[in-house]
């Protein structure tokens, strides 16, 4: 019986036979790619997966830090606590949740990713800037030191980035009055500005003798480098991001 024509195994075009020659011959090509990609992927989510266990050490250290001398909290106890957990934690996650190797959020749809980015945002910005509330009204002088500058920095673009940010959920509506990549291009601006300043806030409190007292000075060096560390992992796809929009933004 004859080979049907249809049959992959028989091709009476000879220039058919060589395409599919040299079809073969970039199947190691693809293979290379795949693989290169598969190992950013893997470099990337080891680098998320870093990211989380860093921040929860050091919320845990600064929690453990301010309950010290037990309940009930005081001033500077509850400042650290309420913004340890508003900035690096849910704001820091909040950042996370829309990176697509982000370990909880990979298999959220984009809208449903959006809205964790929000409801994160809206609550970890509450809490930070309650906490340097609590602080500035019980000191009589405020923003002296390094420390309460940059926590200073922090507040205000936290403010102004949530303000922004809850426009932004409305661009489409706001289109006649502010153009929507503006919009989300400072909203990415304002916020790396923010968390990289509540960062460095951060830092200066573990280098306070009082911590150090309490821990030890390489455990105090330790936290600052976790921060350092976590911080510059996070805002690397916002960054990426920013960067992206704005150069589009100008193309036009």
């Amino acid at each position: 019986m004859p080979p049907n024509a249809t049959d992959s195994t028989f091709n009476a075009d000879p220039e058919s036979n060589v395409n599919n020659l040299k079809s073969v011959d970039e199947v190691p090509k693809v293979a290379v790619a795949n693989t290169e990609s598969y190992s950013l992927k893997i470099f990337q989510s080891s680098l998320n997966l870093l990211a989380h266990i860093l921040i929860g050490a050091t919320v845990w250290i600064s929690i453990l830090y301010s309950f010290r001398n037990g309940l009930p909290l005081g001033s500077t106890a509850l400042h650290i606590v309420l913004c340890v957990i508003g900035y690096q934690l849910l704001m820091g996650e909040a950042i996370l949740s829309l990176c697509p190797h982000n370990g909880w959020s990979a298999s959220l749809r984009l809208v449903d990713k959006r809205r964790a980015h929000t409801v994160l945002q809206i609550v970890g910005s509450g809490l930070a800037i309650a906490g340097s509330i609590v602080k500035a009204l019980n000191k009589s002088v405020n923003w002296n030191t390094l420390h309460g500058q940059y926590g200073l920095v922090a507040m205000v673009f936290t403010s102004v980035c949530l303000v922004n940010g809850l426009s932004s959920l409305y661009a489409f509506e706001l289109r006649k009055y502010l153009p929507g990549n503006l919009s989300k291009i400072t909203h990415i601006c304002f916020g790396i500005v923010a968390f990289v300043t509540s960062g460095i806030s951060l830092c200066y409190g573990f280098d306070k003798n009082g911590f150090k007292n309490w821990s030890t000075p390489a455990l105090a060096y330790t936290s600052m480098g976790f921060t350092a560390c976590f911080t510059a992992i996070i805002i690397i796809n916002p960054t990426i991001t920013f960067f992206n929009k704005t150069v589009r933004v100008f193309k036009k």
